[in-house]
């Protein structure tokens, strides 16, 4: 497993890694340029440390607008685009892969043809393997097998 912590997906932890583990790479990084904060910030306070995590409380909240970076006045006078761009995230940070959007219609997206999905599971942090559909307890000590993506394409 390769991979910067904090952008990696869930499904990393089962060695069953897609084409759309990027997309949720992708989803980080658009938070990261929306809150104008790193994903993982040690200096913050524990409840704020994981961004994703701080996220999924401020969605259950309703309180999204508050991810917006306060010192970008770019943020601020297009808060209706950074909230659309917030939605684009959300999509892609879906704990199950195949509920996350392909590259192609994130630049859809991007490019104003397409909208992001709006009934989207509001879990983004996996707690257990359950979540991304994973049995967990599976007992098997074999090693991981290599993924679909190792192969020509």
């Amino acid at each position: 497993m390769r991979g910067t912590p904090g952008y990696l997906a869930p499904e990393w932890l089962t060695s069953q890694i897609i084409e759309k583990a990027d997309v949720y790479s992708f989803g980080v990084v658009v938070m990261e340029i929306i809150s104008g904060r790193k994903n993982l910030d040690t200096s913050r306070s524990e409840e704020s440390i994981h961004l994703i995590t701080l996220l999924e409380e401020k969605v259950k909240s309703d309180e999204l607008e508050d991810l917006i970076d306060k010192y970008s006045s770019d943020m601020q006078v297009h808060k209706q685009e950074v909230l659309e761009m917030l939605r684009l995230a959300m999509w892609c940070l879906q704990i199950d892969s195949k509920r996350r959007p392909q590259m192609s219609e994130v630049i859809k997206v991007l490019e104003g043809h397409m909208n992001a999905e709006s009934k989207i599971d509001h879990n983004f942090v996996a707690t257990s393997k359950t979540m991304f559909g994973i049995a967990e307890n599976t007992g098997s000590s074999d090693p991981p097998q290599a993924s679909h993506l190792s192969g020509p394409r």
